[in-house]
């Protein structure tokens, strides 16, 4: 009995010298571990670096560089969307003189993209986690292209219809790309990079929007002769269907659905997850039942919305104050986006840096709040150039807060896909903005642009407070700091370091360890040693070898 007693513990130091070799993190990783520390809850259960090491295989992971040629496809297959979406409003007054129709049903040209999404995002998001991404880009472009073919035979002023159907077409494309950038930062991109890889894809949205508001004032001159409108209407809308064309092509030729290995070490245990085990219903019901989401998914609905509002309605608010100014409210509109551009890339590097969601989110929030009452308040001083530069402050933290929403709700709803919790949260979005935009509109005509982007400033306090409540529950972020994993190289050498930040699923809780009685103590008796083996093995045939 003593000799076994002898081999038990022999065995026990070898494997405190190898786990202790393992686990061994460098300086960076001890700093992010003891600057994060105070976010996570301690859990007397909770299972040690020590132990957590022999949780899960190694696995080759490797970042590869056309990983970046997958995220400018995207982008500009939502730029070209996106481009579309704004086309006619940014130009209403123009388009309400060539279709003789009021301005509620330009609105409406704008509005179709919020109410197609409603009914259809829960299929599509379904559709995401079934089919993957390559074949839902493969859907949307179609969509997209097929949309901008058939307004190319709208530039007629009885054709008001068919121009509507051809904008309900592109509408349903915007269904397969909005929640895509967060789900496509975690297949291509590493721990260090998703944020802003999620930001970037988030660009390629406002870029199509700030182009939408820069273009067609351009192409299409304010002139009273219809049959002038109508040319320059069909050259927008003939190179529109040419560049969703060569979109179409370059994802049908060249989008890969993820790369051979995975970039993350979690990206690698998401694919040996069974999709039967994986219920899509559940995974709604959870994300429902919880509270600090369902928080963020409306303060994200109110913040976005208010954005859509403005958009949609810019052309008039600009108008109003200055008469015959179609291309400075274009203008306007270009500098609000390109500065929100700005505002998405700085927020997604910020939270690769310090992970601190909620206060950015909230910082971000107050300041959208106070650009929105500034803005609102200058407008009649009648300084074109003010006006650049209030839009420009609005636009920094309204549209840079849209990729924060997406990382925020991954981090929340961890280990849920991605796309589903994306996917609700532009919901709420497209619910707001039809809302914002209908009520904006009517209370402009009735009272004013002061009342109208007053009655937004309300809604984004709003929005700021319930921001406040939210739980900063990080669930990803824990996860990732509890569980750190060995790694190999593409070269093929060891290495010791965190479970990679940033992937769709880590150990998802349905494939969790069953083990319960692993424990952050190294054993120190046979029978713990028995315990600690893996199950197929005994402690008495351990003793025999």
């Amino acid at each position: 009995m003593g000799d076994k007693n002898d081999l038990v513990e022999s065995w026990v130091e070898s494997q405190r010298k190898i786990t202790v070799s393992d686990c061994c993190l460098d300086n960076e990783r001890c700093s992010f571990l003891e600057e994060h520390n105070h976010q996570l809850p301690q859990r007397q259960d909770s299972v040690s670096l020590e132990s957590e090491v022999h949780l899960f295989p190694l696995t080759e992971t490797k970042l590869y560089k056309r990983r970046w040629l997958m995220l400018l496809i995207f982008c500009l297959y939502s730029m070209s969307n996106s481009f579309m979406w704004l086309q006619y409003s940014i130009i209403s007054n123009i388009f309400m003189h060539f279709y003789s129709i009021n301005s509620l049903a330009i609105d409406w040209l704008s509005m179709i993209y919020f109410l197609t999404y409603i009914p259809f995002i829960l299929p599509v998001t379904w559709m995401l986690d079934k089919r993957g991404l390559r074949e839902i880009l493969l859907v949307g472009s179609a969509f997209n292209c097929i949309g901008a073919w058939i307004k190319t035979g709208t530039a007629d002023p009885h054709m008001f219809p068919m121009t509507f159907f051809g904008q309900f077409v592109c509408s349903v494309a915007t269904v397969y790309l909005l929640g895509i950038p967060s789900r496509l930062a975690s297949l291509w991109f590493g721990p260090k990079e998703v944020s802003t890889a999620c930001s970037i894809g988030v660009l390629g949205n406002q870029l199509g929007i700030a182009i939408g508001f820069l273009v067609p004032p351009i192409l299409v001159p304010n002139v009273m002769d219809k049959d002038v409108l109508a040319h320059h209407i069909r050259v927008m809308f003939y190179i529109t269907a040419g560049i969703a064309t060569l979109l179409f092509v370059l994802v049908v030729l060249v989008f890969q659905e993820k790369p051979d290995l995975p970039p993350s070490q979690a990206q690698a245990q998401a694919r040996n997850l069974h999709l039967d085990e994986y219920s899509y219903t559940a995974s709604i019901l959870r994300l429902l039942q919880n509270k600090p989401f369902m928080f963020l998914v409306v303060s994200y609905g109110l913040n976005v919305g208010c954005f859509y509002a403005v958009s949609t309605l810019l052309n008039r608010i600009i108008i109003e104050h200055f008469p015959g100014e179609e291309v400075n409210a274009g203008r306007i509109g270009l500098t609000l986006v390109i500065a929100g551009m700005v505002g998405s890339l700085i927020c997604g590097i910020w939270l690769d840096k310090t992970k601190t969601y909620k206060q950015t989110t909230l910082a971000v929030y107050i300041l959208t709040f106070c650009g929105m009452l500034v803005f609102a308040f200058t407008l009649s001083l009648g300084h074109l150039w003010l006006v650049f530069v209030t839009a420009g402050v609005l636009g920094f933290f309204m549209t840079g807060y849209l990729p924060l929403g997406f990382e925020f709700a991954v981090e929340l709803t961890f280990p849920e896909s991605e796309g589903t919790s994306s996917g609700l949260l532009n919901c709420s979005a497209q619910i707001f903005g039809i809302i914002f935009t209908i009520s904006q509109g009517k209370i402009i005509d009735k009272w004013g642009t002061l009342a109208g982007n007053i009655f937004l400033g309300v809604n984004l306090l709003i929005g700021t407070a319930i921001t406040a409540l939210i739980k900063a529950d990080l669930r990803r972020l824990k996860a990732n700091i509890q569980n750190p994993v060995q790694t190999v190289s593409p070269a093929g050498s060891v290495s010791s370091s965190l479970q990679d930040y940033g992937a769709t699923t880590c150990s998802a809780f349905w494939k969790r360890p069953k083990n319960k009685h692993l424990t952050s103590k190294t054993p120190h008796s046979t029978e713990e040693v028995e315990e600690f083996l893996p199950p197929e093995s005994s402690n008495q045939e351990f003793l025999r070898r």
